[in-house]
């Protein structure tokens, strides 16, 4: 339950100053949302971990690799590590693991005798794509669909959300 009228009756945390029942029910409301959105989103996210039998990291690889593919950058398992902010004997454990899955390959680097370039593989790809695509298309376009007012109001609200305890002095 997060309705503040139920959880804190007595305003100890949230404050309902002002507001009246039908605000209260508003602001209920969009909460109730985020908890269904992010619940949905984790439900998507654990089912094409599943399906694919990756972990979070796992899958943040391969998105990360499908967007330099997307735009015609190589990348090697140093920037792999850079991005996902993890070590790179990490990253070298994980990408043994991403190629004997048959999700990533190895290819010396063109230009760099030292390096070596990490790609998604063709059926990765597509499986990514299509999962983690289309969940993205429909965001895209329930976006889309809100007036530019809208979106600059649900942005700060987000960003808003994002910054979590970082306002609290």
């Amino acid at each position: 339950m997060i309705d503040p009228r139920v959880i804190d009756p007595g305003q100890q945390l949230v404050s309902v100053e002002g507001l009246s029942d039908s605000e209260i029910d508003q602001v209920v409301r969009v909460l109730s949302a985020l908890r269904r959105w992010r619940e949905t989103e984790q439900r998507i996210s654990w089912q094409s971990r599943t399906e694919m039998k990756l972990n979070e990291t796992d899958m943040e690889a391969l998105r990360f690799l499908v967007a330099s593919l997307n735009n015609g950058v190589l990348v090697t398992a140093g920037m792999l590590a850079d991005h996902l902010r993890i070590s790179t004997s990490s990253t070298t454990k994980m990408l043994d693991r991403l190629a004997r899955a048959g999700h990533v390959t190895r290819t010396p680097h063109p230009t760099d005798r030292r390096a070596v370039t990490v790609s998604i593989t063709p059926d990765t790809h597509e499986q990514v794509r299509d999962s983690v695509g289309r969940v993205h298309a429909d965001r895209f376009a329930a976006v889309a669909e809100l007036t530019p007012g809208e979106r600059d109001v649900v942005a700060r609200f987000l960003e808003r959300l994002a910054r979590g305890d970082d306002d609290r002095g």
